[in-house]
Formats: structure tokens, C-alpha cells, sequence
């Protein structure tokens, strides 16, 4: 892992962090996978329960992911935190916190597109420690532990070689607030005036799993929430690549954007965000 340990977790071989991420691998990886089976089986008959916003629908499949997560997050740490993008966050004060995107790409869900994951991450002090990500329709489970490198279907995966942002291939994302939409605005007419390759594919899980995997070479994020990023900033870093905000600024659960790269190009990519 090149990326700099943050303080609160120098510390971490001599906490108990490490005996409970043992004891909780198995755990995650067979909660995203059921979450992302039953979402799996309502894909392409599913149907619409509430918009939130113009651009945010919220299925039938959100909500049933995010009641089997969250229920069984309860009741096996009933002491942690849990902040869900369906349920919101519970009131519980405590030094780790569950973040859940019971269903991440919900648009691409609806429409048809395999582009969409159940994401789950767990945070010890504002840190992602423990990642995993579930494409159901594509049959790609994404796992990360800290300090022990990321995974695609059980087998170790790097970030891509390239390092020149010149010859990278970007992908994009942006929060719902109008001041992140319009920062994306900039940032892709910005990489388009510059002749770079970019795409919004529409799953922020997906996304961090493809540069993770080498796939692609980063992903730049306005408005980044925690649910949404959590497992891919940990699978990005595990996997030899950055995470940080827009300044250059180590990524962590505060963190307003997001900027994660193969970390070859980091450099050049916090430059071209510059005044953005």
C-alpha cells in the first residue's frame, strides 16, 4: 500500500481493529452477496417507489438491500454506528462506523444496465478498514482489507501501469447538490477541452472497483458521501493507488470530493484540478 497511514491509524497492529476485521471478512463478503442476490433477482421487473430528487429514484430493491444489511449490521454490532444512504444514521456514538449503498447505480438498475453494486464499508476513526462491493448481474465481488490488498472474485488486483495523465482513461462522478453538479460540469468540460478520455458510468462502486483493478486510471468525484466511496477508496489504495480530495489531501470520511487515481498520475491530476 504506497498511500501515507493517517495518524489515527499508525497505531493499528497494536489495536483491536485488526482481531475484529478478521472476525468480520466473511461477514461482509456474505452480506453484500445476499444483498446483491435478492437486488439481482427483481433486475429488469423492478419498480420505481419514490423519487427524491429529479435525478434520484429509489426502488423496490434499495430498500429490501438495505433492510438485510442494516438488520443484520445491528445485530451482530449492535454498538457501532451505521449511517445508510436509504435509512439514514442511527444515533449511536462510536469510533467504527458501517456505511451502506444498499444499491449504487440505481438509474442503471432501472433502465437495464449491469452497471450497479451493493456496496458496504467499514470506517475505524474516519478511515475506511474493510471494503467489499457486489456487481450481482456482472458476478464481480470486490474485497478490501487493510493492510492486506484488494480483490476481484478472490484474486489480487493492481492499478493500471500508466503514467501520463495525457493517456489515462477517466471516469467521473458528482453528488446531488447543484454546486457539485456544476463543479462536474467544469471538471468535464475541462478534460474534454484537453482531449482526455472520460466516462460517467453511473456506479461510484463500480467505478473505484475498475481503477482498483487496473481497468481504468481514475475517477474524480465532487460531493463524495461515504456510503457511496467508502469499499472503493480502501479497494483503490489496497490495490497500489491514491485517494484523496481534490487538494491532494489524504481522503478520509470528511472529505467533501474525491480524486482516486493508479497514484502514478496523482501528481498531475490534483494540478489539472486546480482552481476547480
Amino acid at each position: 500500500m504506497i498511500f501515507p497511514i493517517c495518524d489515527k491509524l499508525k497505531t493499528l497492529k497494536n489495536n483491536q481493529i485488526l482481531g475484529i476485521i478478521i472476525t468480520m471478512k466473511q461477514f461482509i463478503v456474505k452480506l453484500v452477496k445476499q444483498a446483491g442476490l435478492e437486488v439481482n433477482k427483481r433486475f429488469n421487473h423492478d419498480r420505481i417507489i419514490k423519487v427524491k430528487k429529479p435525478s434520484q429514484i429509489v426502488t423496490q430493491a434499495d430498500l429490501i438491500a438495505d433492510k438485510i444489511i442494516v438488520s443484520a449490521l445491528k445485530k451482530k454490532f449492535p454498538a457501532h454506528a451505521i449511517i445508510s444512504e436509504e435509512s439514514g444514521k442511527n444515533k449511536i456514538a462510536s469510533d467504527y462506523l458501517w456505511a451502506v449503498d444498499p444499491l449504487d447505480g440505481t438509474t442503471n438498475y432501472f433502465i437495464g444496465s449491469p452497471l450497479f453494486a451493493v456496496s458496504l464499508a467499514l470506517f475505524y476513526r474516519g478511515q475506511p478498514v474493510l471494503g467489499a462491493a457486489f456487481a450481482p448481474a456482472l458476478n464481480e465481488l470486490y474485497f478490501a482489507e487493510i493492510e492486506k490488498g484488494a480483490y476481484l472474485n478472490n484474486k489480487k488486483i493492481k492499478v493500471s501501469k500508466n503514467n501520463r495523465l495525457k493517456d489515462s482513461f477517466l471516469t467521473f462522478c458528482h453528488g446531488s447538490a447543484r454546486q457539485d453538479i456544476r463543479r462536474a460540469m467544469k471538471i468535464y468540460n475541462k478534460i474534454k477541452m484537453a482531449g482526455l478520455d472520460s466516462r460517467q458510468l453511473g456506479s461510484a462502486a463500480i467505478e473505484l472497483g475498475f481503477v482498483a483493478a487496473g481497468r481504468t486510471d481514475c475517477i474524480l468525484i465532487p460531493g463524495a458521501h461515504s456510503w457511496d466511496v467508502g469499499a472503493g477508496v480502501l479497494m483503490a489504495r489496497e490495490a497500489g493507488g491514491q485517494a484523496t480530495d481534490f487538494s491532494g489531501q489524504e481522503w478520509d470520511i470528511k472529505s467533501k470530493d474525491l480524486a482516486a487515481s493508479n497514484g502514478k498520475i496523482h501528481g498531475q491530476l490534483v494540478k489539472f484540478l486546480k482552481n476547480i
